[in-house]
This record gives structure tokens, sequence and C-alpha cells, in this order.
């Protein structure tokens, strides 16, 4: 079997390097909710000057829904590699990736409640738990229950979406923007305190994240289950090998996921159209993008030029978490209060610069540590006080 040189030690750095990847592709999303308050408008109308239009155009066809499934799909190799090792190890899985993944509940919540109420770790950890049992299914059935537990819904919420629409146009209100919620967005973290701010969080979680998180069973588990189908084919050790048909369907993917993600400016941006762009050509781009990332990494000139990236990657916990610590900072009062203060591509251009700092703390930190701090506590609260040879070495879900 010829095994792709994208081998570092015993970390797969191919896996780090799109890891990190996805993690600005997720945070460049991710702040659009940081400096506005994006989970009340629709974008298409609240966006108005000629910049912010086309900024956020771009940011939709190219970015939004198509980094998180890349997070999501990794999470599940990750899941299914350390079952695999832990079969070889004779070690036993499920309690101990239970405690990991209850860790992971409590950075989720802890993240959600008082730092960001658009976490998406909570949800991991929930997916996780059934993962348990779910990496113990052969690959041959665990990819077609993946695209049924994920098509089957998607297509129904489409399909009821387009009915409606055409049969009751009015009851969907295209178009519509919460004023009261964005006013009280603005208020909460644009002018209030801490507590102010903590106060809206909370029932904004209540009743925007704990919602998505029951819908990660057919938005998110699938793809968890599509990386854990990845990881049983070696997909990331191989990669050398399965070249061609990366490339193949890598171009493929770029092709029709560009396309669906531009239905909405193609025609007009009715919800479902919109539900299409994020569920269906959202994760055929993310497959696009997994693929380029997985074919550069062929090439030594692109694994040396970014492998800092790799490092962030490495780094997922605590590169995720201070994105939101950092944002929050910067935009709610209690820290600079630039909320609703800058335009999109302004926002862009800081969640780019913000990823560059953490890529170079990585790189400087894993100079003297084997793992960054969150990492670090998740390993410390999960094994105890010292760490075995072979818990060090366990792939970062």
């Amino acid at each position: 079997m010829k095994v792709s040189p994208t081998l570092l030690g015993n970390r797969i750095e191919s896996l780090d390097m799109l890891r990190g990847f996805a993690l600005l592709g997720i945070f460049i999303a991710n702040m659009l909710t940081f400096h506005s308050p994006y989970f009340y408008i629709d974008p298409h109308t609240y966006f108005s000057t000629p910049g912010d239009q086309f900024s956020y155009k771009i940011i939709s066809i190219f970015v939004e829904a198509s980094f998180y499934p890349i997070f999501a799909m990794l999470f599940g190799y990750g899941l299914q590699m350390q079952y695999e090792k832990s079969v070889v190890n004779k070690t036993p899985f499920a309690p101990i990736m239970a405690k990991r993944l209850a860790i992971l509940m409590a950075f989720g919540l802890i993240h959600a409640l008082f730092i960001w109420s658009g976490d998406i770790l909570f949800t991991y950890a929930i997916m996780g738990f059934i993962m348990i049992g779910v990496v113990r299914i052969p690959k041959k059935w665990l990819l077609p229950i993946a695209l049924v537990v994920y098509l089957i819904p998607t297509f129904l919420l489409i399909g009821g979406t387009y009915f409606v629409t055409k049969m009751f146009p009015d009851d969907l209100m295209e178009g519509y923007s919460d004023i009261q919620r964005i006013e009280q967005a603005i208020t909460a973290y644009g002018h209030g305190s801490y507590v102010d701010a903590l106060l809206f969080r909370i029932p904004e979680w209540l009743l925007i994240g704990l919602p998505a998180m029951f819908m990660g069973v057919f938005m998110v588990l699938p793809l968890i289950m599509l990386g854990a189908v990845f990881a049983k084919v070696k997909l990331f050790e191989r990669a050398a090998q399965f070249k061609g048909r990366i490339a193949l369907v890598t171009l493929l993917s770029f092709v029709v996921g560009i396309v669906i993600k531009s239905l909405p400016y193609l025609d007009e941006p009715t919800y479902y159209y919109k539900l299409t762009q994020q569920l269906i050509g959202g994760p055929i781009l993310a497959i696009g993008y997994a693929g380029v990332i997985l074919l550069l990494c062929q090439l030594p000139i692109f694994q040396k030029v970014f492998r800092p990236i790799s490092k962030a990657g490495r780094m997922s916990l605590t590169t995720y978490l201070t994105q939101s610590i950092v944002a929050t900072l910067i935009f709610y009062n209690y820290g600079f209060g630039l909320y609703g203060k800058v335009d999109i591509e302004t926002g862009t251009l800081m969640a780019i610069g913000i990823f560059i700092l953490q890529v170079i703390f990585a790189e400087l930190w894993l100079m003297k540590f084997k793992m960054g701090p969150f990492e670090w506590i998740w390993r410390k609260v999960t094994y105890g006080k010292n760490l075995t040879k072979k818990e060090e070495k366990v792939q970062v879900l």
C-alpha cells in the first residue's frame, strides 16, 4: 500500500492542515454573527450598501455552510481513528470516549452561555455519544445510512418549503427581519455590560442554539458518519494512492457546489433556494475544498509553506474557543464596543488577521508544549494526573 507522505510522526499532518483551513473558514462565516445581529436578519435585504452586498455574496457562495461540514467530517475521522486504536491496543473505547465527550459538552455549554451563543461543541459532543455505537458499523452500511439520514430530511424540508412558498407565498414572509430582536441584540451586545450580554445570550442559545442541536441529528451527525467512513478507508493515509479519484471528485464538487450555492443570486433569494444553497451546496463544496487540500498536501513545497496552519489545526479546540473570546472582546461593549460598527469586508479582514496571529501563537506554543492549553485541560480531566505515552499520541478530535 502506498502511504501518503503527509504522515508526520504519529500524526497525519494533512488532517491537521485541513482542520486549520476549516477553522479559518468557520471563523470568517462566524464573524458575521460576532459583529452584527445576524441571527435575526435577512442578509439579502439587511446589508444595503454595495460593498456589504458584494462581500456577503462572496461569503455566502464560497464560505458559509462550506467549512463546518469539513470540521464535522474531521470530527468523525478522529472518532473512528480512536476506536481503531483502542481495538489495536486492547483498551476500552466507550468509557473513555464517553468521558471525553462529556468534557467536550461542558466546554460547549460554558462557551455557549458565557461567551458566544453560536457554539457547535455541545452539538458535536451529543452527536459523538451516538457515534460511540456507530463507529462499529461496517463502511459498506455506514455510507448509505449517512446519506439516507441526511438527504431524506433535507429534501423533505426543501420540498415542503417550496410547496408552502408556492401555495401560501405570504406565510413565510420572505426577506423578514426581526426588528425587535435586532434592537435587543444591539442593546445587549453593542451597549450593555457583560451581565446584560449574558442575560440576552442565555435565552438566545435556548431559542436558537439548543433547537439547532436537535436538528444536528439530521444535519451534523451524517457528516460525522461520513468522516468515519473516510477513516475506515484510510483516505488521508492513502491520499497519494487515491489522488486520481480525489482530483475527479474535487473538480465535480467545485463545479456543482458553486452552481448550487449561487442559486439565490441566479434567481431570487427565496427560502427554498437558501436552504438548497446551504444544505446541499454547502457540503458538496466542502468536499471540493477538502480534496484541494488533500491534493496540495502531496506537494512538499505546500507542506513546508503552510505547515504553521497545521499547528493551529492541531490545537483546534484552543483555536476555536479563542476565536470567540477575542471576537466578543473586540465587538461587545464590555470590550472595545465595535458591535454594528464595521462592514462585512472589515470584519472578514479582521477574522483573517486574528487567525494569522493564532497560527503564530500555535507555532510558538507547540515549540515548547505537546498540545494546546484547552487540549491539555481536556486530556488532564479525562486521564487524570499522568498521561501515558499511548494517551499522548492519540490524534486530537
